[in-house]
């Protein structure tokens, strides 16, 4: 598949839609080599397995899939002399746990999703392992019950610190010793206990010093009276040591036992969670799958462009039947760019065996290549002109299209003299037809209008136009051609008459009197002013019905960290990072980053619950990972230098 093609059409983006339902790491990663396949029946198995993962949801929201939190970095370390730390364990028995929930899950699924529910069969359970580190290991500490001698040495252990305390604190309440103390305080420097002298005191005080404070007026001494109980806890201490370390590389030992049963178990839940986001995604958009074909026939029905939101008028397209290219005209602005972009991504998507927002019955073709030649391409670095950008594009176009290609040219033969640019237009759709690739184009040039009108295999299309608001509908219509209107247009908006006649004659070598076109009655004021207020007081209507629609979802469902919304006004979907301020104002993740956005702006599209298994950290969507690195680093100990860095600044203001 054309690598500009991916780009032009925005198929990336896509990619970073449906990444944001994806629970894990790998299955992200997974998620960015997706490309569309040429393979037909790999194509048809990736658009059954998103079928079934969405039936699914539809039967249960709540898929338990593990997250698998550092479970790719800890396989990178088995078989290569690692000890594994108590909470890399502790992941290792999380995921076998969820490997149980996961299997169960498939279980009672096998009748609504027998396909997806059969991966579940190659996964391992590996219920010895799973008790040994559940039994060993808590609270990623490894507990006292892991062996019998590390029971027995924590308990002596405790005894004798015990005792060293009870020796300590008699010192301390002693009236020997109380003009000595700086304070009445247990203190340990150097994994020793001591207690606070006063410096001119150390020699009187029986014991051995073991640090001194900043200012040199206090010193940390260890009493004679505990020095033998407090080598016996030293000892104790390294014996405990060496039989965690006993038990951990014990342990270690059998999860690379059954690496390879693990490596199975992150695969399947990797392909999982992979499927289930590209179905999440499906369910946000209200998708469908579609049939597929290898004989070039596309019928497209309702079909919306997926980036464009609410905004995006249905489209519905047919080509590969009774005509193999479709040439659409319409004004400027009337979304004919927009037709093209939604053919090729849909398209892509279908071939990457996701579902397309679209209605029941669409099908799409499945092309070896789709290129495309959409926008001027013009580089000031190549001193490229806008025409020699087409020209370009088009060499590759003529050099790699078959019967199995795909093109789309927005406005060809634009940017150069109209008259050699509308034969070379005709030259080059004459060209890419006898090559047998399927053809969509847009132009505002007669000529290409009426060579698709007399040649066999082209159809004409236009896009809507309404002449009394002098707005595009944004409709396709296929078996008719349109034009720009301009002549309308410069009627309604004062022109004389008379120019416009003489601007006909030019452009089309016949006469027209514009005069008879109502003329008197489409520059007269009044009913200009009154048409304006109509279409204004329409759109009125409708701003305030879409405002009372924003307003009645918003009060029935408060906005909490992790749901994903739809902003209107940037018409696309985020995840809330930051609830509502005073100000009503919340902050909202789109694409990586963080927006500052009214509620009155946003509208529930998928609560939290539904999109995150229960107790799942938010952490992981929200938060980038080298500050959750730093987060968990800080939870156990202060170190130097490591600052999580959240500033408001970084926050957006949406355009």
């Amino acid at each position: 598949m054309n690598q500009t093609t991916l780009q032009l059409l925005e198929f990336p983006k896509i990619l970073e839609e449906i990444k944001t339902f994806a629970l894990t790491e790998t299955a992200r990663q997974l998620l960015d080599q997706l490309k569309p396949s040429v393979n037909e029946r790999q194509i048809q198995n990736w658009m059954d397995e998103t079928t079934e993962a969405r039936t699914m949801l539809g039967v249960n929201s709540s898929v338990p899939l593990p997250i698998m939190e550092n479970i790719p970095e800890i396989m990178a370390k088995l078989g290569k002399g690692f000890v594994l730390a108590p909470q890399e364990l502790e992941s290792c028995g999380k995921l076998l746990e969820g490997v149980k929930r996961m299997v169960k899950y498939m279980e009672a699924m096998q009748t609504v999703a027998p396909r997806l529910a059969s991966y579940a069969h190659s996964m391992f359970a590996l219920d010895d392992l799973y008790d040994e580190i559940t039994g060993a290991i808590v609270n990623q500490e490894v507990a006292d019950r892991a062996s019998s001698e590390l029971y027995r040495i924590r308990r002596r252990m405790a005894v004798v610190e015990e005792r060293i305390r009870q020796k300590l604190h008699d010192i301390l309440r002693s009236d020997t010793y109380a003009h000595m103390l700086q304070d009445a305080i247990i203190q340990e420097r150097n994994g020793r206990m001591v207690v606070p002298i006063q410096r001119q005191y150390r020699k009187k005080f029986s014991g051995t010093v073991v640090d001194t404070s900043s200012t040199g007026s206090t010193v940390f001494m260890e009493p004679a009276a505990v020095t033998r109980l407090q080598d016996e806890y030293s000892q104790l201490k390294s014996e405990e040591e060496a039989e965690v370390y006993r038990i951990l590389t014990y342990l270690t030992g059998r999860v690379e036992s059954y690496a390879r049963e693990l490596l199975i178990n992150v695969e399947t839940i990797t392909h999982y969670d992979f499927v289930f986001a590209k179905a999440k995604y499906s369910q946000s958009l209200d998708m469908r799958p579609v049939q597929l074909n290898t004989s070039g026939v596309c019928d497209i029905k309702q079909g919306r462009h997926p980036l464009l939101g609410a905004k995006a008028v249905p489209l519905d397209f047919q080509i590969g039947q009774s005509h193999r290219a479709l040439v659409i005209t319409g004004p400027n602005t009337g979304g004919k760019t927009v037709t093209l972009k939604t053919v090729g991504l849909l398209t892509m998507m279908a071939q990457a065996g996701l579902h397309v927002p679209a209605e029941e019955g669409s099908e799409i073709a499945i092309f070896t290549d789709i290129i495309a030649d959409i926008g001027d391409g013009q580089s000031m670095e190549q001193s490229l002109s806008t025409f020699s950008a087409h020209v370009r594009n088009i060499l590759t176009m003529l050099t790699c299209a078959d019967s199995r290609t795909l093109v789309l040219l927005d406005e060809l033969g634009a940017g150069t003299d109209p008259a050699e640019g509308r034969g070379f237009a005709i030259a080059v759709l004459e060209q890419l037809f006898a090559r047998g690739a399927t053809i969509v184009a847009t132009t505002h040039f007669g000529e290409i209008k009426e060579f698709a009108r007399r040649t066999e295999g082209f159809v004409n299309g236009c896009m809507e136009f309404d002449p009394d608001s002098l707005q595009p509908l944004y409709k396709l219509k296929i078996g008719t051609w349109g034009d720009s209107h301009a002549f309308l247009i410069a009627l309604k908006l004062g022109m004389d008459p008379a120019l416009i006649d003489r601007a006909y004659e030019i452009s089309y070598g016949k006469q027209m009197d514009f005069s008879l076109v109502s003329t008197e009655k489409l520059r007269d004021d009044t009913v200009i002013q009154e048409h304006q207020e109509r279409v204004h007081a329409r759109e009125e209507a409708e701003k305030n019905q879409a405002r009372l629609e924003r307003q009645r979802k918003y009060e029935k469902k408060e906005l909490k960290v992790g749901d994903r919304v739809y902003i209107s006004t940037m018409g696309r979907t985020g995840v809330v990072c930051e609830e509502e301020n005073a100000k009503g104002d919340l902050v909202v993740l789109v694409l990586g980053k963080k927006y500052r956005i009214n509620h009155k702006r946003l509208t529930l599209h998928i609560d939290r619950e539904d999109l995150y298994p229960e107790n799942y950290d938010l952490d992981i969507v929200l938060e980038t990972k080298e500050n959750r690195k730093k987060r968990k680093i800080m939870r156990k100990r202060h170190v130097e230098g490591v600052v999580i860095e959240s500033r408001d600044d970084d926050i957006l203001d949406p355009q």
